[in-house]
This record gives C-alpha cells, sequence and structure tokens, in this order.
C-alpha cells in the first residue's frame, strides 16, 4: 500500500505581513486628499469646500476622506500640519547652505526670501490656508500647528538677536519676530506674480525680500 505524501505547511514569511495593493496605497490616497484640501481650501474657503468636492477632485468616491479623515475639520488639521512640516524641513535644508561667515543680514535675507517662496511660490497652498483658517480649528488643534509655528520661528530668533546686537535691529527681538511674521504672512493678501508676458512689471519674491531687509533693519555702514 502506498502512502499518501505529507502535507507541509508553508512556511511563514520572517518580519511584517505583506500588505495589499490597496494598503500599499492607503499614504499616497491620503496625501492625494491633504494637496486637493489644501488647493480647494485656498481658493474657495474652508466653509465652502465640501468632502465631496476634495474627493472628487482625486477621483474618489464622496465617502472616501473619511476613511482617512474622521471629518472636514481633522482633514484641514492635515493640511496645516503638512505645511508646516514641509515649510520647516525646507527651511532647515536653506540654513544648511549657510557659510560659516555669512552676516546675520544675509542669514536673515535668506530665511525671508525663503519665507516668500513658502507662502508664494510653487505648492504654496498650505500656508495660506494656515492663515485664512486659523479660527476653524478646535483649540486641541490650534496647540498642535502652535508648536509648530514655533519650531519653524525659533531659527530667527538668534538672527534678529545678532542683528539687534549690532545695531541693524532697533526694536526688541520679540516684538520684532511678530511685526515681522505678520508683514511677511500679509503678502499673500495682495501679491501677484510676474507674468511671463505683460505690460506691467510686477515684484519678484527677489524684489519682496529686499524690500523687506530694507524696511526692517537700518544701515549701520
Amino acid at each position: 500500500m502506498i502512502s499518501s505524501p505529507t502535507l507541509v505547511a508553508p512556511k511563514r514569511a520572517r518580519g511584517r505581513p505583506r500588505k495589499t495593493e490597496h494598503e500599499r496605497d492607503d499614504g499616497n490616497r491620503r496625501q492625494a486628499l491633504i494637496s486637493a484640501a489644501a488647493q480647494l481650501f485656498k481658493l474657495q474657503g474652508y466653509d465652502a469646500t465640501s468632502t465631496r468636492e476634495i474627493a472628487a477632485k482625486v477621483g474618489m468616491q464622496s465617502g472616501s476622506p473619511f476613511y482617512h479623515f474622521g471629518n472636514k475639520q481633522d482633514l484641514l488639521l492635515a493640511v496645516m500640519v503638512e505645511g508646516m512640516k514641509q515649510a520647516i524641513a525646507r527651511q532647515l535644508a536653506a540654513c544648511g547652505q549657510a557659510t560659516p561667515n555669512q552676516s546675520a543680514r544675509e542669514r536673515l535675507r535668506s530665511l525671508i526670501r525663503h519665507h516668500f517662496d513658502v507662502l508664494l511660490g510653487p505648492d504654496s497652498d498650505f500656508i495660506p490656508v494656515m492663515l485664512y483658517e486659523w479660527r476653524s480649528l478646535a483649540p486641541a488643534q490650534r496647540k498642535v500647528i502652535t508648536e509648530l509655528k514655533d519650531d519653524y520661528e525659533a531659527a530667527w530668533i538668534p538672527v534678529l538677536q545678532a542683528l539687534q546686537d549690532s545695531g541693524q535691529l532697533q526694536a526688541p527681538v520679540g516684538l520684532a519676530r511678530l511685526m515681522i511674521f505678520g508683514a511677511l504672512n500679509w503678502s499673500v493678501q495682495w501679491y501677484e506674480a510676474p507674468r511671463q508676458s505683460g505690460k506691467a512689471k510686477r515684484a519678484s519674491l527677489d524684489d519682496l525680500t529686499d524690500t523687506a531687509l530694507q524696511l526692517f533693519l537700518r544701515d549701520t555702514a
């Protein structure tokens, strides 16, 4: 009599279970929702934008956003967090390019130029949404953004202190920081980027940066 072969269970793969195609795409789908929400919140406003519109913009079912976010307010928070994290990472990269002999004035110019790029440059939907829709967040959500904002602005304090020590900045550092950010952030309300064609010459981001330095600092030369 021939015995039947013994069935051996397949070995289990080590490590984490392999994700399904849907699970692997979750991160991309979530990011797509955040980007679409940022664009629509900036263009239409938070209150005037529905989750159905956001889902449609990225080709999802109307209820799909709620798989990734508890409600529209959570999606708004995600937009702001994404914007601040991008701004911090890009600012760190900009600061990392500074040379040891770079003056405090040059460092402030780099910070201002980077900030204008965050506010007004390509892919600049996120931070304007934060400026426009701050009051739409719950108090606990505002605390999350405030902590990220404090991290971002911390890089400016030693630069402003060095400028005050040299006499180029005459205002108190803490108050100057608030006034500078208030002035820079307001540019999202009125700035129009230069057109490639047309008679009217509009200011570039470099032009804005140079003008800001002239307003905030005095020339000690």
